[in-house]
């Protein structure tokens, strides 16, 4: 692998320490669901060493620039393995994309559901999302066709199944006995709580479903029009995803405490008011409204959900708030890359470069690693990041978070119509310059170097 990815060299040891590290994690973690089948990533060890939908798609994400490989073996195992019947042991429907397959002896008996189970409420955006993150890529238009079908199948579920009461949202509700309760990220069975530490019951819309929605359904669009050659299915999903966004922003804000996102809509339609880094997903979708945006990041970046290294998953004012929860005020780094990418994309350089820094400093008491997730204790109360009992490490998309920190200081995108790569670079104080060589777009090879105040782009041999 080491031999196929961009080369880090330059005056950032700090980052090219966990960068390095990264690389040989995630190499750690390739292997293979069946004979004959492509490589792809096991979401971590020791506990999830299997393929995950969500953790494998969020990967293959953050690292498309680096390795796109990964991505295009993660698109092709989880569409051979897209549901295609009703099973609600399995919580399986049409065109959903799977959550967890394994091969234990209570799966194979038929005790267990993981033959693959499905219960994951967000897995479809997310393959939607990261389709169109390959074509932006590698501009591969062949590869795009020949997703064309389980692409259509994945939008299918989301409209149809996803939205279970027609309210223009995805909501979930298990139905197996041996399936989890919640289906987002936050799969633990304390992780859906009210402010006052109530659990919210099924069916449950979490924000972030409908923001990963929002941007699937612009980025398809993006795919009809240049791929697909369908304008009238693009200009559809985009008067959708515009809907979508007017009626998400009505529905999910709350005035109290400053003004924030709610977790989620229970199944009486209450918003789950307590405080999370779920909304810090909605400005990496572009689902929040601009006048909005600056209050949200100003919510994350508060001593209630910043703790010095990291956006804790909730809120210390929250009744429910404990920082060795798994879900429920711990630190976790895919989700802290996501959310800094998010603040990018709104304008605030600045907080992400924060973010940044202070988990690359907090990697440096994990041997240069991220974690899966560590504990959420302020940083003036304890002076170096807590490490959590029961963490994966090497973990898949903890590891993905150092790419992906690489590409937004560079602020790195491709150009599709030049075939070539911009650079828009904001360099955290701890990293001088930075340069990266071997970065493979448009079946060329690139190197890129940022400075203070100097960046440079070259086309290699």
């Amino acid at each position: 692998m080491a031999g196929r990815v961009p080369r880090l060299t330059g005056h950032c040891s700090i980052l090219s320490r966990t960068y390095g590290h990264s690389l040989m994690d995630l190499a750690a973690l390739r292997f293979y669901i069946a004979p004959g089948k492509k490589p792809v990533i096991a979401a971590g060890m020791p506990w999830y060493m299997a393929l995950f939908g969500r953790d494998s798609l969020i990967t293959s994400y953050q690292c498309c620039f680096i390795a796109p490989d990964i991505a295009f073996n993660t698109l092709r195992n989880l569409a051979n393995l897209q549901g295609k019947e009703y099973n609600y042991f399995k919580d399986e429907e049409p065109g959903k994309i799977l959550h967890e397959l394994r091969f234990g002896e209570k799966t194979l008996l038929g005790k267990k559901p993981y033959s693959p189970y499905f219960g994951s409420a967000d897995t479809c955006q997310l393959f939607l999302i990261l389709l169109h993150e390959v074509f932006k890529w590698t501009g591969n238009k062949e590869f795009v066709n020949e997703f064309k079908e389980p692409a259509l199948k994945a939008l299918y579920w989301i409209d149809n199944f996803g939205d279970m009461d027609g309210d223009g949202y995805v909501e979930y509700k298990k139905r197996s006995k041996e399936g989890l309760d919640n289906h987002c990220w936050k799969d633990s069975g304390t992780s859906m709580i009210f402010s006052d530490s109530r659990l919210a019951e099924a069916p449950i819309a979490t924000v972030e479903f409908q923001g990963y929605i929002y941007d699937a359904k612009i980025r398809l669009a993006e795919l009809a029009e240049e791929v697909w050659d369908d304008p009238s299915f693009a200009e559809e999903l985009r008067n959708q995803a515009k809907e979508l966004k007017r009626r998400f922003n009505r529905d999910f804000w709350i005035e109290d405490r400053g003004g924030y996102f709610a977790l989620g809509l229970d199944k009486n339609k209450e918003k789950i008011d307590s405080m999370t880094s779920n909304m810090g997903h909605l400005l990496w979708s572009g689902i929040v409204e601009d006048d909005r945006a600056g209050i949200i990041v100003k919510q994350l970046m508060s001593r209630d959900l910043y703790n010095g290294w990291g956006i804790r998953t909730l809120s210390s004012h929250d009744r429910g708030y404990n920082p060795i929860e798994y879900h429920n005020g711990t630190v976790w780094p895919h989700d802290n890359s996501l959310i800094a990418e998010g603040f990018i994309k709104y304008g605030y350089r600045d907080e992400a470069n924060r973010i940044i820094t202070n988990l690359l400093e907090a990697s440096q008491y994990f041997d240069s690693r991220f974690p899966e997730v560590f504990a959420g204790y302020q940083r003036t109360e304890v002076d170096f990041p807590v490490s959590y009992p029961t963490s994966s490490i090497p973990q898949a998309w903890a590891a993905g978070a150092s790419m992906l920190f690489l590409r937004l200081i560079l602020g790195l995108e491709p150009d599709r119509k030049s075939q070539s790569i911009k650079i828009d670079p904001y360099l955290p104080q701890v990293i001088e310059d930075i340069c990266v060589e071997n970065i493979r777009l448009f079946n060329k090879k690139f190197s890129v170097f940022a400075g203070k105040g100097r960046s440079e782009i070259k086309l290699s041999e």
